[in-house]
């Protein structure tokens, strides 16, 4: 339940930086890209489409992403995403906590935008 109110909770705040964070605005403005964070089971998960500087986000598994960054499980999900460190995510990829499927290039560049906005 707190990982699906964190990324609900990422979509409203990735929104609101879309319209009032102009280094936030810049970056996104020519990207065409679909996010997907989800558990590894798919029971929780949401698609964010970053399309020509207008942010979306659904929930639930899907298929069209170009990057997808799947958690163990919700408890890690949450436990990561929310923690302060700049290696949290990476400490966790090679803990085996946290996999990557698609585009690695587009994880990298959600976590540089990610930093504009936290």
């Amino acid at each position: 339940m707190r990982f699906s109110l964190l990324l609900l909770a990422l979509s409203w705040i990735l929104r609101h930086a879309a319209k009032r964070n102009q280094a936030f605005q810049k970056y996104i403005s020519n990207a065409n890209v679909n996010i997907l964070i989800k558990t590894a089971d798919g029971g929780i998960a949401r698609l964010f489409n970053f399309e020509k500087g207008n942010i979306s986000s659904v929930s639930g598994d899907c298929e069209d992403f170009d990057v997808a960054l799947v958690w163990k499980d919700a408890k890690t999900g949450f436990s990561v995403m929310t923690n302060k460190s700049k290696d949290a995510s990476f400490n966790a990829a090679a803990e085996g906590n946290l996999r990557v499927e698609g585009m690695s290039v587009y994880a990298q560049w959600f976590e540089d935008g990610m930093k504009l906005v936290m």
